[in-house]
């Protein structure tokens, strides 16, 4: 399970949004994004909204600012 997710991770997506993911489903939000275009390094914390294993929501929830892109 992935527990942070980078704007390179999500797929540069540019509108917030429900994006579908190989952890499930993702809601983007413009606040995360405005964050993402001010530091696009940064890595959030995935908030799992659902309780269902087979259909996962997750929003980003905390933010941690990194110098570099970091492969996952």
């Amino acid at each position: 399970m992935v527990n942070k997710v980078t704007w390179q991770q999500a797929g540069l997506v540019t509108t917030p949004g429900r994006y579908m993911f190989r952890f499930g489903w993702l809601t983007v939000a413009a606040e995360d994004l405005a964050i993402w275009e001010q530091f696009p390094n940064a890595a959030f914390t995935l908030v799992c909204t659902t309780a269902a294993e087979d259909d996962r929501e997750f929003r980003l929830g905390a933010f941690e600012l990194r110098e570099k892109s970091v492969a996952q």
